[in-house]
């Protein structure tokens, strides 16, 4: 997976995006919307998914491995499209690259929920582990004034998206089991996992007609403003789209098709 000694690297100009599988293609879809000129590599351990449900340091883990290979990859930035794993190694990421290369993670988009609606009630919809770590904990304790927090701790739906078939009975059924509760009693919905908006629509049918939130356009926005700093923007014909390479730990082509039918779904 590494390149041999004096080769160029395969993807040099590449921004490296990864998540622990499909959902991270939520934040590539404002990546590209953001910066249409730059160049995308995307690398889903869908092997290993979902994190949110693994111990801390199995996540960290896994995590650096994969970053690991995109930096091999010659990429000169990297987005850590996934909450939990941000939640978990960004520390680490930042600590290992920041000094070579811009190094952005997603947080769950409590703030503006909270701007939204002052004093409102918002359920965050996100894994065990992201509301177990202290990211989401001191994000939520610094807003409390502004807005009461409701965390649900949505086990199992992370793995369920990575299947497709969002339409599927099931789907219903395990969201209604997880939020039907609090339908009628919430402001608003905040998606505090990537893999959270391919079912809006799905969650919208259980919750009401809702706002959600979620940070894939703060994401993209920073993404820009770090690339600008660093003088890293890609200049390229107005109107020409960079190109975009989807891959997986789980390297088959059952895969990499659902990839690209996850991109065109939210496109």
């Amino acid at each position: 997976m590494t390149e041999k000694s004096g080769a160029e690297p395969a993807y040099k100009d590449y921004i490296g995006v990864f998540d622990s599988g499909v959902g991270g293609i939520s934040v590539l879809h404002d990546l590209k919307r953001e910066l249409p000129q730059e160049n995308f590599l995307y690398y889903g351990d869908s092997a290993n998914a979902p994190y949110g449900e693994k111990p801390i340091e199995k996540i960290r883990t896994l995590t650096m491995n994969s970053v690991d290979y995109l930096v091999s990859q010659g990429v000169k930035a990297l987005v850590i499209a996934c909450n939990t794993a941000t939640s978990a190694a960004i520390p680490a990421i930042r600590e290992k690259y920041e000094a070579a290369m811009p190094v952005i993670g997603v947080e769950p988009a409590i703030k503006p929920a909270a701007e939204a609606f002052p004093h409102g009630r918002i359920l965050v919809m996100a894994t065990p582990a992201t509301l177990k770590l202290d990211k989401y904990t001191k994000l939520s304790k610094e807003l409390a004034w502004e807005a009461e927090f409701v965390p649900v701790a949505c086990t199992g739906l992370a793995g369920r998206i990575e299947k497709g078939n969002f339409d599927a009975p099931d789907m219903n059924a395990l969201l209604e089991k997880l939020l039907g509760q609090y339908r009628g009693k919430v402001d608003a919905v905040v998606l505090g996992c990537t893999h959270y908006p391919f079912i809006r629509k799905q969650i919208q049918k259980v919750m009401g007609d809702i706002p959600l939130f979620d940070g894939g356009a703060g994401t993209a926005r920073q993404l820009r403003r770090q690339l600008l700093n660093r003088g890293l923007l890609r200049e390229g014909p107005q109107g020409v789209a960079g190109k975009c390479v989807l891959k997986s730990s789980l390297d088959t082509d059952a895969e990499i098709k659902l990839y690209h039918e996850m991109l065109q779904c939210i496109s």
